[in-house]
């Protein structure tokens, strides 16, 4: 029988080998580990779903697979050979496609609405869609990476299918001499330099993680128009408690650093401005309001940037905050963190502080509206009242989605934050 790989979530219908943990000859049990797979930017362990022998390995690391394509082959007995008969086996992605031919631009009646199809996609990447929309594409012969989705992550529906045909429809009855005008322009041919000219180079292939980092913040480049407000806040009284709390903190397995602190200080915002815990839902063209508070902590790992997401942050203490974000943090790093863990944030922190540098205009986190940059905190002569005093300043930056929230909403909510912090109460700190 064949080991195919199961559905891996909402959303997801393929991965990228990482790992392959079998070889031909072994003999495995139901339940253990035969492949890891990334998928999102999450690495996820596939078990076996039957106990036996491995007579043939149909992937190695680096192969994308999709669900319901074979993993391995495995001798079972009889019986359960019997009760699994092995499906005819679709064929596998090769390591290198053939780069398809730039496509030609065409062209459209001007009466005809807008086309619901993507011409950009390539050809070898499957579009996510139910078995019986891909079933359905089938009978009629329709390539589904032609069809614009309206579900989320760009599913395709069946509504979908329907009006992709209703509008070919269209297209073919319009009359030949109606005015034409053309479609999106293909994209451009990739130049091909020769940097080897130069002097000597080395190269490495862009990993599974990096192309999907890639193609998230060109999304969000291309379809967020984003402004970043900046400020400062004085954290010196932060910094105090952080020292005084941090031994204690220390016994109780936790670690006080300063992202504890923002998260508190940006709940207390986002329950006064909820525009900024919202998202726009491009479907239906309405703004929806969250009533739970998911923070999402860019974690810097050696993969690449991976933001995991820490559930009902309002309802969380310092303490429990300070657990919370040392154990995900270290899962991410391992790579060992749940696709699912990825999702369902609310806003985003993004902390350089640990690293160095001061301003800087993060990329809003697309379906949330807005981020919060952070940068390392200076010491910085400051006037009170009369006076010049030595201070802690923390730079802030705030990129936000102009579509959704306006400058005046954006300078009022990053002030709330900045005093959240400088009048942050030693009873929230206390243990």
């Amino acid at each position: 029988m064949d080991i195919k790989l199961p559905r891996l979530g909402e959303g997801a219908e393929s991965g990228t080998v990482v790992s392959v943990f079998v070889k031909p000859g072994d003999q495995i049990t139901e339940g253990q580990t035969i492949v890891e797979l990334e998928n999102e930017k999450a690495v996820a362990p596939i078990p076996s779903s039957a106990s036996g022998k491995v007579s043939k390995l149909y992937v190695k690391e680096g192969d994308k697979l999709s669900v319901g394509q074979p993993i391995l082959a495995l001798e079972t007995d009889g019986a359960a050979a019997a009760a699994a008969p092995a499906a005819p086996r679709a064929p596998r992605a090769q390591a290198r496609a053939t780069p398809a031919p730039a496509p030609q631009p065409t062209r459209r009646p001007v009466e005809a609405p807008s086309v619901d199809v993507v011409g950009d996609l390539p050809q070898n990447e499957s579009a996510a869609a139910s078995p019986t929309v891909r079933r359905l594409a089938n009978e009629l012969g329709i390539d589904l990476t032609r069809v614009r989705g309206s579900g989320r992550g760009g599913r395709v529906a069946v509504e979908d299918l329907r009006a992709y045909i209703q509008q070919l429809q269209r297209l073919a009855l319009a009359p030949r001499g109606a005015a034409e005008i053309p479609e999106a322009a293909p994209k451009p041919p990739v130049e091909k330099i020769d940097f080897e000219k130069w002097g000597p180079v080395s190269r490495r292939p862009v990993t599974s993680l990096r192309k999907i980092i890639a193609q998230r913040m060109r999304e969000s480049w291309s379809s967020v128009p984003r402004v970043t407000q900046f400020d400062e806040a004085d954290i010196t009284a932060i910094v105090a408690l952080r020292k005084k709390y941090v031994a204690k903190y220390e016994k109780k397995g936790a670690s006080l650093t300063l992202t504890p602190f923002l998260i508190k200080a940006l709940v207390a915002a986002l329950k006064k401005h909820p525009i900024f815990n919202s998202s726009l839902d491009e479907a239906t063209d309405e703004i929806v309001f969250k009533d739970y508070y998911h923070m999402g902590i860019a974690v810097d790992t050696e993969q690449g940037l991976i933001v995991p997401v820490i559930r009902d942050v309002d309802k969380k203490d310092l303490l429990r905050l300070s657990k919370d974000l040392a154990e995900l943090a270290e899962k991410t790093r391992q790579r060992k963190v749940a696709t699912e863990e990825l999702k369902g944030g609310t806003f985003t922190i993004s902390n350089q502080g640990g690293i160095g540098g001061g301003f800087f205009t993060p990329i809003v986190n697309k379906p949330e509206v807005a981020i919060l940059g952070v940068g390392r905190g200076a010491l910085k002569a400051v006037v009170r009242g009369e006076k010049i005093e030595k201070r802690m300043m923390l730079p802030l930056g705030l990129s936000y989605d102009h579509r959704v929230i306006d400058g005046g909403a954006a300078a009022r909510f990053i002030v709330e934050v900045v005093q959240a912090l400088e009048q942050f109460k030693e009873s929230e700190v206390k243990i």
